[in-house]
């Protein structure tokens, strides 16, 4: 089985581009948000759990994200391989998950990390709120620190998955969707 990680900052087109790579590999892509809604729609037990917390306003910790991560990787079958968004963000997401599929006997077979500038993120989240209707994302406090979070939680991991020689960057501007796509699907012909 292949296990990928989607990786770059918000706004990056991390998910436009996942649907045309599963598409593409027949993968299944995981996006944590939709696992942890779907976990909470099902009424399972970590369902239960992660609506509590997101209730009361609280951060759904890593022991249930890494619980829905290997549920799925268990319970999916019929795909070549996973790509997963939004997880690990963390070094210690990262560590957690080496270890879930260390047990397996499997390992990540590459990160595809889609980059823009900061300037280019601010641009592509106020459009998105604006277009999507989330005015959360359309404060420009709100955006910078997303970016800022990004460069201190998420940003180490390029290092960790690099000393793996697991790292594949590609850059998700300029140019059209399209233009982006394409050298998004290049760079993962040439390593999958």
């Amino acid at each position: 089985m292949k296990y990928y990680i989607l990786f770059g900052p918000p706004g990056a087109g991390k998910g436009t581009h996942a649907v045309a790579i599963a598409e593409k590999y027949n993968f299944k892509h995981l996006s944590t948000g939709e696992l942890l809604r779907n976990e909470i729609a099902a009424g399972t037990e970590l369902g239960i759990k992660a609506k509590k917390l997101i209730e009361a306003g609280s951060l759904v910790p890593d022991e249930v994200v890494e619980g829905m991560i290997e549920s799925a990787f268990e319970s999916i079958k019929g795909v070549n391989g996973f790509l997963l968004d939004g997880f690990p963000r963390t070094l210690a997401q990262a560590e957690a998950l080496d270890k879930m599929l260390a047990r397996k006997g499997e390992a990540i077979s590459a990160v595809i990390s889609i980059m823009i500038p900061d300037e280019i993120v601010k641009v592509r989240i106020a459009h998105r709120a604006t277009v999507e209707g989330r005015a959360d994302d359309a404060s420009d406090e709100v955006i910078n620190n997303r970016i800022r979070t990004y460069h201190s939680q998420t940003e180490p991991l390029i290092d960790f998955y690099k000393k793996a020689g697991k790292y594949h960057e590609v850059a998700g501007h300029p140019g059209t969707v399209e233009e982006n796509q394409a050298r998004v699907l290049r760079m993962v012909d040439g390593i999958v």
